[in-house]
């Protein structure tokens, strides 16, 4: 779960932060002094939760709460305060919690098992990947090493097909330009296969490859990724900045695709 805590009172979003981290040790948490700042972070960043102060000097949390609802209906906000006057504009806007000061773990704790909205993908593994730029993979936060630089590339290529199979010859035509050597290159891919998996295995991911008789895939509801967010929508038009999988040639052709979907969605904001 991505969760974002907004206070701009240092000490106040230094206790709001803790209490979330100590309810739910799983969530990737952001912390914001500024309500503008998380608004604009949140454009390359989907939050599912925002924990939010109601009184603060750049933008109201009524305002900031609107601005999130806009870009992502789906959110669930939750309001922290300490004052019990505002929750009536907190219902109006549909939130999915309020909490009034001091902040606790167990004051949190109950309102993310009570959130309005379900959180899509919580069975997800740890892993995280970044198509944008270069290609890179994370596990909460830390960069995933490779030992074969094709590795990296096959899973590379997983994540480029969207959750489509590929058929060895494919993964062959686009890991490998020659059109010659293809008994040496099928003994490779059999390795790298298995090179992938264990990678997978050590950071307890197996079960987002998905392998069928003479075919290899991802789910990609298993895995958080910016591309993936994009092409559903999550994230705004400028999260896309031209750059995708810089590193690899046959990522190329996929450049076109993204910047359709980045004018269809300057389009419709």
């Amino acid at each position: 779960m991505i969760i974002f805590a907004i206070d701009d009172e240092a000490l106040s979003l230094e206790g709001l932060t803790d209490a979330i981290t100590s309810a739910s040790p799983g969530a990737e948490v952001y912390a914001f002094q500024s309500a503008r700042e998380a608004l604009a972070f949140a454009g390359k960043k989907a939050p599912d939760t925002v924990f939010l102060d109601i009184e603060m000097r750049d933008m109201s949390g009524i305002e900031a709460a609107s601005g999130f609802l806009k870009m992502y209906p789906k959110i669930n906000i939750i309001f922290t305060t300490g004052y019990q006057e505002y929750m009536p504009d907190a219902f109006r806007l549909h939130a999915s919690g309020y909490i009034t000061k001091p902040i606790t773990p167990a004051k949190v704790r109950t309102e993310l098992q009570n959130l309005r909205h379900e959180v899509a993908g919580e069975g997800k593994c740890s892993l995280r990947f970044r198509a944008f730029g270069e290609f890179e993979v994370f596990d909460k936060d830390q960069p995933v090493t490779f030992d074969y630089a094709k590795t990296r590339e096959l899973l590379a290529f997983l994540v480029d097909r969207n959750g489509s199979l590929c058929t060895s010859g494919m993964l062959m035509d686009a890991l490998w330009e020659d059109s010659e050597g293809t008994i040496r290159h099928a003994s490779y891919l059999r390795n790298l296969r298995s090179d992938l998996k264990r990678v997978l295995r050590e950071h307890q991911a197996e079960d987002i490859l998905v392998q069928r008789r003479g075919l290899l895939g991802i789910d990609r509801t298993l895995v958080s990724c910016d591309y993936f967010d994009y092409l559903d929508g999550k994230l705004s038009a400028d999260a896309f900045e031209g750059e995708y999988m810089n590193q690899y040639s046959w990522a190329e052709c996929r450049i076109a695709l993204l910047e359709d979907k980045k004018e269809r969605l300057n389009k419709n904001s």
